[in-house]
């Protein structure tokens, strides 16, 4: 479950367009939703979202996202990414996602910081 999470985030930084589109939209369900305290609203397309990692990965030249901690229960999952520059995470968020059946994501939710998940 945290592997399409991880995949989804693995995109952030790349500076390949082509390959970070075709990496969020392998993580992505057709439908769903996408939002964290940047995002201005739920961005429900892939343009949407693609454009949104890309004014990331515009904004902090060299940084990657990554999730460090993951647990899941009863098909959600919840996961810490750290938004790491030159090998320090610099932020955390705390990321809530639903995924469907074939493992994509229907929904994924952030919010800042790292929201206490233990080991």
């Amino acid at each position: 479950m945290t592997d399409t999470i991880q995949q989804f985030f693995a995109a952030w930084g790349d500076t390949d367009a082509a390959a970070r589109r075709a990496a969020i939209g392998a993580a992505m369900a057709d439908r769903f939703v996408y939002a964290d305290p940047r995002s201005g609203g739920n961005l429900t397309t892939l343009d949407a979202v693609c454009e949104y990692v890309a004014a990331f990965t515009d904004n902090a030249p060299g940084w990657t996202a990554s999730v460090v901690q993951s647990d899941s229960h009863d098909g959600y999952a919840r996961a810490v990414v750290a938004f790491i520059d030159s090998g320090e995470a610099r932020q955390h968020g705390t990321y809530f996602a639903e995924l469907n059946d074939a493992g994509r994501l229907t929904q994924l939710i952030g919010f800042v910081g790292a929201g206490g998940l233990s080991s």
